[in-house]
């Protein structure tokens, strides 16, 4: 069940707020304030018939609808394109290097370090080629939820890089992201970070998982459903 009190800091979507969009290969919606549902994946994540297989999706979508394109229809773009997506990364693609504990915990520490000054941080699931988490910019005009990913990305690129003896891109550059609607909206995405390790068969620990402690305290905790 999801009928529950809100939980402390989270703001749903609002309809006496501005709401912007800006089109890179998704569609990214914006409003201050605002919780948002943030997926991002390791740069070899998905492989090339993969990659070409959203390519044809895209050629598809925009056949069917003509420019200028709606509101509506970029979001059946970004619903169709994000459930694809998780599917696929779900089957473990690519080097899925944050299976190894030492890494996940880079990127970890990476998403708590300005927890609480530029953002506030609810949850996430660390999975082996993935990131899932909810999160609440609260400086969205200084710091705005693209430039929270991108200097995760950055950072922890580095660290990486640094102790694989590597070079080049750890994360895929654009990550899939939408604002929470409302409180069964939230329930729901909350319940998919929980679920997600255990219905790809991993086992318990393998994956960090994380609820802010307010969260729990209110009730907002991972569940047997």
């Amino acid at each position: 069940m999801w009928n529950l009190d809100p939980p402390p800091g989270f703001q749903g979507l609002r309809d006496d707020l501005p709401l912007e969009v800006y089109i890179r290969n998704l569609p990214h919606w914006r409003q201050p304030g605002a919780t948002y549902f943030v997926t991002f994946r390791l740069a070899d994540s998905l492989p090339r018939n993969k990659l070409n297989e959203l390519r044809r999706l895209r050629i598809e979508w925009e056949q069917r609808n003509s420019s200028p394109r709606s509101n509506s229809a970029w979001e059946e773009y970004a619903r169709i394109t994000a459930q694809q997506v998780e599917r696929w990364l779900d089957h473990g693609y690519g080097s899925c290097l944050l299976k190894n504990p030492a890494y996940s915990a880079m990127v970890t520490d990476c998403m708590h370090h300005f927890d609480g000054q530029r953002y506030e941080l609810s949850a996430y699931v660390v999975m082996p080629n993935h990131v899932h988490l909810i999160i609440r910019p609260t400086h969205w005009d200084a710091h705005p939820l693209e430039s929270i990913l991108k200097s995760w990305k950055q950072y922890s690129t580095n660290k990486i890089n640094r102790a694989t003896g590597k070079h080049g891109n750890v994360w895929q550059q654009e990550s899939f992201d939408r604002i929470i609607r409302d409180e069964e909206h939230l329930f729901r995405c909350l319940q998919y970070i929980g679920r997600n390790p255990r219905n790809v068969g991993l086992s318990e620990g393998v994956c960090p998982l994380w609820v802010r402690p307010e969260w729990l305290a209110a009730g907002w905790e991972f569940r047997e459903l």
